[in-house]
């Protein structure tokens, strides 16, 4: 599985492209959207998500990620921006070592001319763009620093992403898209003084992308003394589903949860058989799961424990056998 579509939604807002020159060839009815769409948005900017990409279409001509951002802080009013999503930053077989190190650098430099924003999602890149693995970051903390009213982060891609212990007054929502999630992002996280944090979400990938978590880091979470405004957790894309839900099942955190995201990771009816004996996880309000390996047994058992609870079991994945041995794989990885 790899993430095939941008998003059309972003903090709660329609998004809306602004990327380098429409290409002439372009197909009419392709054209008339993208300026359709920018023509609706450019007289309200609050109204829309922008996402700004360095090369808009393709394989376009490469337009650089600090000339795309000139232009979009000349034409629309940035005042008015509340939610930015960076795309594609880098395009072509030479550029694949490109860093986010720019658009992160061009976004504190001119983080005056964004009083009002609210929400950055840093590398939407999809697959057409670059495999998740692929995609090359840094350490993102200074854009906490620079928007100390900044209330969702979100970041995909993990090789050379840092997140050193940090302090944040706002931040309401922090979430890491990773194919490996590396183990000091994790305890860097953790160690953060995040006090207004409501929802967390870290996708663990595989160690064969660069996963060096453990779940043993976890374990300052679980018990429950970090953010005390937390009321979501996402622990997903991960091969060890069911041996979370074991930490969970006993862990103080669960006890303060009302949405708990499992999803797009490894679960079988061994970890199912874990949340229906556990009391806590009868007090989610939503439980979700897709992505799992469970079998019609799994799925109806926890069903039968769990009535209260809003429970996604849908996209059961299918175990591959290599040499006489079962393996489970994360959703999202490559």
């Amino acid at each position: 599985m790899a993430i095939y579509d941008n998003l059309t939604e972003f903090a709660g807002l329609p998004v809306v492209a602004f990327g380098g020159d429409v290409p002439d060839d372009l197909p009419d009815d392709m054209r008339a959207a993208y300026e359709d769409a920018y023509r609706t948005a450019r007289p309200d900017p609050g109204a829309f998500a922008w996402r700004l990409h360095a090369s808009f279409f393709p394989y376009g001509d490469f337009t650089s990620f600090a000339h795309v951002f000139a232009r979009f802080v000349d034409e629309v009013d940035t005042e008015k921006v509340t939610a930015l999503i960076i795309g594609r930053w880098m395009w072509g077989e030479d550029d694949l070592e490109v860093t986010a190190q720019e658009p992160v650098g061009v976004l504190v430099e001119h983080a005056d001319r964004f009083p009002a924003l609210r929400a950055l999602f840093l590398g939407e890149l999809v697959q057409e763009e670059a495999e998740i693995s692929w995609i090359q970051q840094c350490d993102v903390t200074p854009l906490l620093a620079a928007f100390p009213r900044l209330e969702e982060l979100r970041v995909r891609g993990g090789n050379g992403l840092e997140f050193p212990a940090t302090r944040h007054e706002a931040l309401r929502t922090l979430a890491v898209e990773t194919g490996g999630l590396p183990g000091e992002v994790t305890t860097g996280i953790l160690a953060s003084d995040l006090p207004a944090l409501e929802h967390l979400e870290l996708w663990f990938g595989s160690g064969y992308y660069g996963c060096t978590t453990e779940l043993d880091d976890l374990a300052p979470l679980f018990e429950g003394e970090l953010f005390p405004n937390l009321r979501s957790l996402g622990l997903r894309n991960d091969e060890r589903t069911d041996d979370l839900v074991g930490m969970l099942a006993g862990a103080p955190l669960l006890d303060r949860l009302d949405v708990l995201d499992l999803s797009l990771g490894t679960l079988s009816d061994a970890g199912a058989d874990l949340i229906a004996r556990a009391p806590a996880f009868r007090r989610l309000r939503r439980l979700d799961l897709h992505h799992h390996y469970l079998t019609e047994e799994g799925e109806a058992r926890l069903r039968a424990a769990l009535p209260g609870v809003d429970l996604d079991l849908s996209e059961r994945g299918e175990p591959r056998v290599h040499d006489g041995e079962v393996h489970y794989y994360a959703a999202v990885t490559e």
